[in-house]
């Protein structure tokens, strides 16, 4: 791949460059649709059907249609992506990919000479069907990252924090997931490259963490000061107006917390949320305060672990100021195959009774998640990724009846970044029969992980520059909600707005996503009838 931006280092941060906007991939030809020097806009028709229960329980299904108008902003501009957990394996292996795409790097491998990519990544390495050629019929697929003005992750300056005072040339070789030779051709800029002091509260994390952090802030609870500096780091010198950054997204990629009770008065509103920080109850995170902190600079923050970060007050707090926010816990391997999986089995009418899900790592992460209460908050997000596809089928399943699942995980060293799952998946098939299914899944756990945050940065950056708003006089744009649920393709636990359900099958996911970009183009969905083959 060409490089698209040279790379240069400054006060801890890589430094991206903003391209010129190129001209699109392709244009649409519609009366509903207008193209400015800055702006797209689009007339839209959302096609629903309403359904209501009749007197005699009868289902009567009633199309609506609604109007909406959208508007995306055609500049990009220059993007930052700050880490929490910079120094760890996801933090240093997306930073080193990034510096080789920039500069189109190859290296030697045992499997011949490897070249760098963007494999991995739903906006940078899939395509999407735009429509069929006139003459030919045949599907048009073009680049996902083509279908709306996306910043090109060459271009991100890159940042963030850790607990350990490991520059990122160091932090990379005790990750130990990528090949020596490319370690080799992007050291010199990495090791420049430390991340800042990061905050730390031993409660939250397992105390086989304590040896890596030399590199805090002083207190070891919750402040109102942890949260200022947060801001500082993010707004200030250090970052943003360093780079000349016109946003910043926050994500946090450090170790998984334990659950934070949700205690009435402590963190359930925004007021007590807030107030909490400022006494230093022992119940807020780090990952809260760092969510806060992002909030308060409008800079979207994407939780990528499944600790419970955006809790009640802090969820209230970003829609009251209308930021952005997304998560939980990244979507990278076993969760993405059991989720596709069982998506498959239940739409073809087979009924699973039993999943049992066994992973070994032997990571940091692994290292983490051998503590208990760690541990808890992996099983939550893992374990209620079927849910919504259960309850869609009321055949093969009665009201409250779930599949049993169970997940473990143990800490194994010797196996690294190199996660082994192992998952039997056991239903009931037609007339009293039987199938399992057993899947032995090696998860090169970074390598998976490090496209979803380049995913999660760019899909999040895009959503602060597309507004829309109902077809009716005085109507006035506004961006979508606060909870970017658009992100859930790439979360284990997706969050959503409340009152919405969560929608936890691939393929709904991906489709409500490219379905979303191509309303911002004024295009339908693609039916996939192919009515116009069908009735010739």
């Amino acid at each position: 791949m060409a490089p698209h931006a040279s790379s240069d280092v400054a006060n801890g941060a890589v430094n991206g460059s903003a391209r010129q906007e190129p001209s699109p991939l392709f244009t649409v030809n519609s009366p509903n649709v207008v193209y400015t020097p800055d702006e797209i806009k689009s007339h839209y028709a959302y096609h629903t059907t309403e359904v209501t229960r009749s007197a005699d329980n009868q289902l009567v299904a009633t199309p609506k249609s609604s109007n909406y108008n959208f508007k995306v902003d055609r500049k990009v501009g220059k993007v930052g992506m700050m880490l929490v957990g910079w120094g760890g394996n996801n933090g240093s292996t997306v930073t080193a990919g990034i510096l080789a795409n920039r500069r189109g790097l190859s290296w030697e491998t045992r499997e011949g000479k490897q070249a760098a990519n963007y494999y991995g990544s739903v906006v940078m390495s899939s395509t999407v069907k735009l429509g069929t050629d006139a003459k030919t019929s045949e599907e048009i697929n073009i680049p996902f990252h083509d279908m709306l003005p996306m910043v090109h992750p060459n271009d991100l300056a890159i940042g963030g924090w850790d607990i350990s005072s490991l520059n990122l040339a160091e932090s990379m070789d005790r990750a130990q997931v990528l090949e020596p030779t490319l370690k080799n051709l992007v050291r010199k800029e990495m090791v420049e490259m430390k991340p800042l002091p990061s905050i730390y509260y031993p409660d939250f994390i397992a105390s086989n963490q304590e040896d890596r952090a030399d590199n805090v802030v002083e207190g070891t609870k919750a402040s109102w000061a942890h949260v200022e500096k947060v801001q500082k780091d993010i707004r200030h010198s250090e970052f943003k107006a360093q780079n000349g950054l016109d946003k910043v997204v926050v994500m946090w990629t450090a170790n998984t917390e334990r659950y934070a009770d949700i205690i009435p008065g402590v963190n359930d509103t925004a007021d007590n949320l807030i107030n909490s920080i400022k006494t230093g109850h022992e119940e807020v995170a780090p990952s809260t305060v760092f969510a806060i902190a992002s909030i308060l600079e409008n800079a979207p923050f994407i939780n990528g672990s499944p600790q419970n970060t955006l809790v009640p007050g802090a969820r209230e707090f970003a829609e009251q100021r209308k930021a952005f926010i997304g998560g939980d816990d990244f979507k990278s391997g076993q969760t993405k195959m059991k989720s596709a999986l069982v998506d498959f089995l239940i739409n073809a009418g087979i009924k699973l009774t039993s999943i049992a899900s066994y992973n070994h790592l032997g990571n940091n992460d692994g290292k983490n998640l051998s503590s208990q209460k760690q541990f808890r908050s992996k099983e939550i997000s893992k374990s209620n990724v079927v849910d919504d596809m259960v309850a869609a089928n009321s055949i093969l399943y009665e009201k409250d009846e779930h599949p049993d699942h169970t997940v473990v995980i143990k800490y194994m060293p010797a196996v690294g970044d190199n996660k082994r799952a192992l998952d039997e998946y056991y239903a009931e098939i037609f007339m009293g029969g039987h199938q399992t299914i057993s899947l032995f899944n090696i998860c090169e756990d970074s390598l998976l992980a490090s496209p979803l945050i380049i995913d999660l940065v760019v899909l999040a950056e895009m959503m602060t520059r597309v507004s829309w708003k109902e077809d009716a006089e005085g109507a006035e744009y506004k961006g979508f909600h606060s909870v970017l649920s658009v992100l859930s393709y790439m979360l284990k636990a997706p969050m959503t707005p409340p009152g919405t359900p969560v929608v936890n099958a691939l393929g709904k996911q991906r489709s409500a996503l490219i379905n979303i970009f191509r309303a911002c183009v004024g295009l339908q969905p693609e039916s996939d009838m192919t009515l116009e083959h069908k009735l010739l």
